[in-house]
């Protein structure tokens, strides 16, 4: 890990009652996806901070706001806007820029359900008006009582009438098309005419 400074600090990125002096959440994010050696890195930095919840709504465009030169000024700020949205991880964020490039409906992103056991269970993405779902299945998902907790919600969308289409994160980058042609499938099967 390299040890880097920073001669813009505005009060506002500094935790007023930390000791030793620190900096927010929100501006030691930003640093660290600028600073990451690769911009998937520095997605993932961002995505996992909205998804742990560390940051929320627009507090990394207030912290890039106030920094005139930054690196990855823009990616950043997508990301940011991406996972305030609901994109909480990488293969989450890859799945938007499919669909966006191949202009497709956007969905919506977290979208919160009960499952028959009254529990909440956050879906990936969800094309309401056509009832579609897409999950992104990271390596997680891979463990078997995961694997059960998957299949029962899926269980329940299907009963209840909706479509669901799961994906593993590696297929979005390594298999792009298929994951869209799957997709535009689906939308196309449940009434979309785009």
């Amino acid at each position: 890990m390299l040890a880097h400074r920073t001669i813009h600090l505005p009060g506002s990125d500094v935790v007023p009652v930390a000791a030793p002096p620190r900096t927010t959440a929100a501006r030691s994010i930003v640093d660290a996806a600028q600073w990451a050696p690769t911009d998937t890195q520095a997605r993932a930095i961002v995505a996992a901070a909205f998804q742990q919840r560390l940051v929320g709504g627009d507090d990394l465009h207030e912290v890039v706001e106030r920094m005139p030169r930054i690196r990855r000024r823009q990616l950043i700020l997508s990301t940011a806007t991406d996972a305030a949205g609901g994109a909480h991880s990488l293969g989450e964020l890859d799945l938007l820029t499919l669909v966006r490039g191949a202009g497709l409906p956007e969905p919506t992103r977290q979208v919160v359900r009960r499952d028959s056991a009254g529990r909440r269970r956050y879906l990936d993405a969800y094309f309401e008006q056509w009832r579609v779902h897409v999950e992104v299945d990271g390596g997680q998902h891979l463990d078997p009582a995961h694997a059960w907790a998957d299949m029962r919600r899926q269980n329940d969308l299907w009963v209840e009438g909706d479509r669901v289409l799961r994906f593993p994160a590696w297929a979005l980058r390594a298999h792009p098309e298929e994951v869209i042609a799957q997709l535009r499938a689906a939308l196309r099967a449940a009434g979309w005419r785009g």
